[in-house]
């Protein structure tokens, strides 16, 4: 097979699976909203405790995008992206608690919900420019990388932790009642934050999408494969890497602004190095550089913590650990990795 036939192949490919993830999410929010809104003695209804549940779902889904487009297309391995999630958390959560009571200082402007959308963004976003920029200036990579980004969302749980910050200390944010003047409580705004979080997913993974086909994407693709090249030939590799950096973050940040509500807390766990972790393991388990796979991984995943931590909650922590070093052993390109290559056996075959 010539070089220019293989890459029309994959460009096919790329195409299909695009499409198909993309119909995958639309007709599986249909189907949600289709079965919320059946009769309550119906036998497939669902209630609004399910629909929140999958709504978180969706925001993970948005989280492990974020993490996905920047280690599995620009080959940085990011071990506090819960860090940036959380902050846009926070940002939504300080929206929330002044509609019930006012907030003090600075935190009196989060009552306006252009400001707090604003700060769902910026918060994320200022951070990573800022680290970023250190970071990669420096030209910090690989595992120094990693370490230095698990240190920081560390330093944040520390930090929000505490009284003084004005966040609620360890207990966090709760006890929400209002989103721009509708009841959380109320089935309507349980559908709505849900679809919410399901445009916001499909509209982040077309967006991804369209930055890995331009040549941005094929810009940090060479910088994951041979980052030493791409300077050569004059590449400001560091500016690469903090913009998409930046973008990342930003990402994550609406994926908790969009997770808050439905959960109805935040708090200083958010920040914890293993929930970090966790989001590396949905990717791994998924596949990195195809981003449905990401989605499909935090799925998964998410869905088995869901049922075995009902069933046996001192041994999930093991088993997550048990999976992605089998993930890492025998399926190194994950689930996706694995359909592609069934499905090219396929083809062989016939």
């Amino acid at each position: 097979m010539s070089l220019a036939t293989m890459f029309k192949r994959n460009s096919l490919l790329d195409e299909r699976s695009t499409w198909v993830t993309s119909v995958v999410l639309i007709v599986g929010m249909l189907a949600v909203v289709v079965l919320h809104a059946l009769p309550s003695d119906h036998a497939w209804h669902l209630n609004g405790s399910v629909v929140s549940l999958l709504g978180k779902y969706l925001t993970y889904m948005l989280l492990a995008l974020a993490v996905d487009l920047i280690w599995g297309y620009l080959g940085i391995l990011s071990l506090g992206h819960g860090a940036f999630f959380a902050l846009g958390g926070y940002a939504m959560g300080l929206y929330l608690t002044a509609q019930d009571a006012p907030l003090a200082g600075w935190q009196s402007a989060m009552v306006h919900f252009p400001v707090a959308a604003l700060g769902v963004v910026l918060a994320p976003g200022l951070l990573a420019l800022v680290f970023g920029w250190l970071a990669f200036r420096s030209r910090v990579t690989g595992v120094y990388f990693s370490i230095i980004t698990q240190a920081l969302t560390f330093a944040l749980m520390l930090a929000f932790n505490r009284n003084e910050m004005g966040m609620g200390g360890s207990t966090g944010l709760t006890r929400f009642d209002e989103l721009l003047s509708f009841s959380l409580s109320s089935e309507g705004m349980t559908i709505a934050l849900f679809v919410a979080s399901g445009v916001a997913v499909l509209l982040a993974f077309w967006g991804c999408k369209a930055i890995t086909r331009s040549r941005l994407g094929r810009v940090c693709m060479a910088t994951r494969d041979a980052e030493a090249r791409v300077r050569f030939i004059g590449y400001r590799v560091e500016h690469v890497k903090l913009a998409v950096f930046v973008l990342s973050a930003m990402i994550a940040g609406i994926a908790g602004a969009l997770y808050v509500p439905q959960v109805g807390i935040i708090n200083p766990s958010t920040f914890a190095p293993l929930f970090s972790i966790e989001i590396v393991v949905w990717v791994a388990l998924g596949g990195r550089a195809t981003l449905y796979g990401a989605l499909l991984g935090a799925l998964l995943v998410n869905y088995f913590k869901t049922l075995l931590t009902g069933v046996m909650p001192d041994a999930w922590l093991f088993l997550l650990g048990g999976l992605f070093v089998v993930v890492t052993m025998f399926l190194p390109q994950g689930v996706a990795g694995l359909m592609a290559h069934l499905r090219r056996r396929r083809e062989v075959t016939t």
